[in-house]
C-alpha cells in the first residue's frame, strides 16, 4: 500500500459511522465509538527471509514517517504519548475501554491528533525488540485516550 492510500482510508475511518457491535471490517476492527487499520502487520511477513523483512521494517519506518509529516500539515503537530503509564494500570488490573486496551497492551508511545469532527487520529508504530518486526495501525475513534 501507498502512503496516498493510507490517507484515503485514514479519511474514510474519520468520516464513517461508528457500528453499534465491535466487527471485523476490511483490514482492521470497527465498534461503537472507533475503526481501526492495521497497515503493515507481521502477518504480512511470515514468508519473507530476513532480508524481506528488514526491507518491510524500512518500509513501514518511512510509511510512518510520511504519514506524521502529511498529517502533521492537516493538524500540526501530533502529541507524543507514552502509554507506560497505562500499561501499568493494566497490568494492575484496571480495565481499559476500547479501543484504547489493544494499542495500550502492545505500544509504547503514539501519535495523537484531535480532527476538526472531534474525532482522535492515533498512529502506533509497533518496533519489536530483537529482530526486523515492525507494524503501523491507525485507531480513529471519539473515545479519550486513557
Amino acid at each position: 500500500m501507498t502512503t496516498a492510500h493510507h490517507l484515503r482510508l485514514i479519511d474514510g475511518m474519520r468520516t464513517r459511522e461508528f457500528p453499534a457491535e465491535r466487527v471485523r471490517s476490511g483490514s482492521g476492527v470497527s465498534g461503537p465509538g472507533y475503526h481501526t487499520a492495521f497497515l503493515y502487520t507481521e502477518d504480512d511477513a511470515w514468508e519473507d527471509d530476513e532480508a524481506g523483512r528488514l526491507e518491510r521494517r524500512a518500509q513501514c519506518l518511512a510509511d510512518h514517517e510520511a504519514l506524521v509529516t502529511l498529517l502533521g500539515s492537516r493538524w500540526g503537530a501530533p502529541q507524543m504519548i507514552s502509554l507506560w503509564s497505562a500499561q501499568e494500570r493494566m497490568m494492575s488490573g484496571e480495565e481499559i475501554p476500547a479501543p484504547w486496551a489493544d494499542t495500550v497492551a502492545g505500544c509504547e508511545y503514539l501519535r495523537l491528533w484531535r480532527t476538526e469532527e472531534e474525532r482522535w487520529v492515533a498512529l502506533a508504530l509497533y518496533l519489536e525488540d530483537e529482530g526486523a518486526g515492525c507494524e503501523l495501525s491507525v485507531l480513529v475513534t471519539e473515545i479519550d485516550p486513557p
